[in-house]
């Protein structure tokens, strides 16, 4: 008795089988490529440095010389006698009342610019006012402070407290004319000599400012 069996395969011999010899490739999702991430970290450290290279520009202190310390300084100190003498004037009865708006408005106008000057020297990290007693060294002028260009003397101060009337209004606005023309002297050194924008801008500022205020005296002062 004969029992067919199913016939089963065999291997070929007939060649090689191709597929066996087809290297596998394996192909890695980006972000588990080490050449892709070594490059992303490249680019991520040199957009981090630029930026921060950009905000620390943003964020720096400007550089003062000594023209933008000086003359912020000395012009604080100027001012101060202006805004005194302003209110001087201010309290007397009698007195041109036009003149007296000019005067009110130094007052103001001033006493905002002496805060600014304390604020760049505060920003600059530098003592808000002159303690060495010499004014002027910036420009090459030294002199003792209260003998900067413009400043009204012990004398003049007091005259001006005594004065009534007609007579207050001519000597305030003789006194209030020579201080401003004295701070625009200061001041237009400063816009020309100043290591900052901040300060060559305040500078041109307080020139414009002065001389518009020295025609009304002019006007109204007679």
């Amino acid at each position: 008795m004969t029992i067919d069996s199913a016939p089963t395969d065999s291997p070929s011999t007939d060649g090689p089988d191709t597929d066996d010899e087809d290297d596998d490739v394996i192909v890695l999702p980006w972000y588990r490529n080490p050449v892709n991430i070594i490059v992303s970290l490249l680019a991520v450290l040199i957009l981090a440095g630029t930026a921060g290279f950009v905000i620390g520009e943003r964020n720096a202190v400007p550089d003062p010389n000594a023209t933008d310390i000086g003359f912020l300084q000395d012009m604080r100190a100027h001012h101060e006698q202006a805004v005194q003498m302003a209110f001087a004037f201010l309290a007397k009865p009698g007195a041109n009342p036009n003149l007296q708006t000019v005067a009110y408005e130094i007052v103001q106008g001033q006493q905002l610019e002496i805060g600014r000057m304390i604020q760049l020297l505060r920003d600059y990290g530098k003592s808000e006012a002159n303690e060495s007693g010499i004014g002027m060294a910036w420009m090459q002028q030294p002199v003792p402070l209260d003998r900067m260009p413009g400043l009204a003397s012990e004398a003049d101060l007091d005259a001006l407290e005594s004065a009534r009337g007609t007579d207050a209004d001519s000597l305030f606005s003789r006194l209030m004319i020579a201080h401003h023309e004295g701070g625009i002297t200061m001041a237009e050194y400063a816009a020309s000599h100043a290591g900052t924008s901040e300060v060559v801008d305040f500078a041109k500022g307080i020139v414009t400012g002065q001389q518009s205020e020295i025609g009304e005296l002019q006007r109204l002062g007679g």
